[in-house]
């Protein structure tokens, strides 16, 4: 085993998109870690086939590269608001943090947000100005944007003296700001090796072991992924686990795992400083400490984010259920859900009434959305609500989740998110010019508020803006609706294929959500009303058959090109009456009640009472 001071444990902490991940690749390309003949894939940290497809890292991941003789154990953290309780947990881990920051866009909200954290564990900054091969880079700029933010967030003098590194995770070259050639990424590793401090040699103590992430095996279980933070382990060693809620549960070391490169690699011994990965406790869960028998002494428990957004799973019972689908009976379900709970902490899965429906709690949107996408490709079939945020009592208060925002925009388009944001509860706290007619707003707003929005701020700015958010903290809840969506929904009243004639007809009421030729049924979502009342139409009628029409305006006829919704989407879509069912081949909208009859009724019965 290496001695103390020939080892790093450090975290990439840094906003969505600013390189993180790509970073990480070149490390370990560079470090020699890998044999000649092996390749390092693009992106290898991100496992997941979804983080590959949307370029963000979803899970913390850790691996370790050799570098000279030191050995640094790297962890790459999430980025998004959503994953907020990953990073916070990851720093328990690690002496030192290397802050990446995009060279043209500077400090963003989880800039803010990570930086802060790592703050408060009073862990060496590395600060990595990334991406200096980009046009436009204005990396002098950004570094003292940086020291700005160190300022304003209470750093202490040791943390304001951070060291600079210039790099191109793409390029993979990195310099010192004062350097005028570019060289491997050296200067970054000899950087890390030199700034952060080796983690402290207290071996010879009692041993203190604790779990950040968990991992799940079907042949060892529940896998503990922490760090020694004192003391040493061997594998075979009884030890004691002690719980979240305070018990102490004896267990034996079945399996001891280091890490190198990408791979966990079996071992026998570790001491003090290592990150390692034990199996032998089924029900091991995040913040627990494991001991020795003889000397129990557990560290503080990590805290987890509590989750700020719930929505109910249902097992699928429209028309359509079971025709794509492997996995459609509520057991499958009740399984599935039940064992996301083994590797996501932040997630909590409750039984309801009915047997076949779930409230399911998370950070976000994001983080509901990719276990539903996850279900989705592993072939099972469901129904979701409308997500809804969780009101907390704090003594005797209802209060709700406020997050703060930050919107980048071109200036024409400022005075519609403006109004928009006001609309939905959004308190302006800054507004500043940034130059190339962009402007930067921050709010503060409802959670509530912002649930639905993404879509209508993308078409507001043409694409053109970029919002990011993350959660503030819980204020009282304020009494009144929210400004949702405004128009109605066109609902198929009849079972059957959609056709171009029907679609034709109904056009001028609204914008489709489906091509010709899709199977429909009674109750689903087929487009939007141009208006805010919902319309049952009959989108399967066929065309009389008789000579009278020209033949060849048929053959005229073009349809506008339907609005098809992505998953994210047709979540923010959903309102109050509205499922979203979901398939493995496809996304379909449709109302709670079916029956175009029955609806009306209790319509009509609504606006009696109301």
């Amino acid at each position: 085993m290496n001695n103390k001071h020939e080892l790093r444990n450090i975290a990439i902490i840094a906003h969505v998109d600013h390189g993180k991940t790509t970073l990480v690749d070149e490390l370990l390309k560079q470090s020699g870690t890998f044999k000649e003949h092996e390749q390092v894939a693009e992106r290898a940290m991100d496992s997941n086939d979804l983080e590959k497809e949307r370029g963000i890292t979803i899970l913390a991941k850790n691996t370790a590269i050799q570098y000279n003789d030191t050995k640094v154990n790297i962890l790459d953290t999430p980025g998004h608001a959503d994953f907020g309780g990953e990073v916070e947990r990851i720093l328990k881990m690690v002496d030192g943090v290397l802050l990446v920051v995009d060279a043209y866009e500077g400090c963003m909200p989880q800039t803010r947000f990570v930086l802060k954290k790592a703050l408060a564990q009073e862990l060496t900054p590395v600060v990595v100005v990334n991406k200096i091969d980009r046009e436009n880079a204005r990396p002098d700029e950004v570094v003292d944007e940086v020291l700005d933010l160190f300022i304003e967030l209470g750093a202490t003098d040791e943390q304001i003296d951070f060291p600079v590194v210039y790099a191109s995770a793409i390029q993979g070259i990195s310099k010192r700001p004062e350097d005028e050639e570019n060289s491997g990424m050296e200067v970054l590793f000899d950087t890390i090796v030199k700034e952060v401090p080796a983690p402290v040699e207290n071996s010879d103590e009692g041993l203190q072991f604790q779990v950040t992430m968990l991992e799940y095996n079907d042949f060892l279980g529940r896998i503990g992924v922490g760090r020694i933070f004192q003391g040493s382990l061997n594998k075979g060693d009884r030890c004691v686990v002690v719980k979240r809620d305070g018990k102490e549960q004896s267990f034996r070391v079945s399996k001891m795992f280091g890490f190198h490169g990408l791979e966990k690699v079996e071992i026998e011994h570790a001491s003090a400083g290592d990150i390692i990965a034990i199996a032998g406790i089924d029900d091991i869960n995040v913040g627990e400490t494991v001991c020795h028998e003889d000397n129990i002494d557990p560290l503080p428990l990590v805290r987890i984010d509590e989750p700020t957004l719930q929505m109910t799973f249902l097992t699928n019972n429209s028309p359509f259920a079971g025709l794509e689908g492997s996995h459609v009976t509520s057991r499958k379900l009740e399984e599935r859900l039940f064992r996301q709970l083994e590797t996501d902490v932040s997630l909590k899965v409750e039984q309801t009434e009915s047997p076949d429906a779930w409230t399911v709690s998370g950070r976000g949107e994001l983080h509901l959305s990719i276990l539903i996408e996850n279900m989705r490709r592993e072939g099972y079939e469901l129904q979701v609500s409308k997500p809804e945020v969780i009101i907390k009592e704090i003594d005797g208060v209802k209060c709700e989740p406020y997050e703060h925002v930050q919107v980048d925009v071109p200036d024409q388009y400022t005075g519609s998110v403006m109004e928009a944001l006001g609309a939905r509860k959004g308190e302006m706290l800054n507004m500043e010019q940034q130059g190339d007619g962009q402007v930067r707003l921050e709010f503060k707003i409802p959670s509530r508020g912002l649930v639905g929005y993404s879509t209508e701020f993308m078409s507001q700015t043409k694409g053109y803006g970029i919002i990011n958010h993350s959660f503030d903290s819980y204020q009282p809840a304020f009494d009144g609706r929210i400004a949702g969506r405004r128009e109605g929904v066109l609902i198929s009243n009849e079972k059957g294929k959609a056709t171009t004639y029907s679609m034709t007809q109904l056009e001028d009421r609204g914008v489709m959500f489906i091509e010709p030729g899709t199977e429909v049924y009674e109750g689903m979502i087929v487009g939007e009303h141009n208006r805010d009342n919902d319309l049952a139409v009959n989108i399967t009628k066929e065309k009389a058959a008789n000579n009278i029409r020209s033949a060849n305006k048929e053959q005229t006829t073009t349809l506008k090109r339907p609005r098809i919704h992505t998953l994210e989407e047709a979540l923010e879509y959903l309102g109050d009456d509205e499922y979203c069912e979901l398939t493995p081949d496809s996304i379909r909208l449709r109302k709670k009640t079916l029956n175009t009859a029955m609806r009306e009724r209790e319509t009509k019965r609504k606006k009696k009472t109301s």
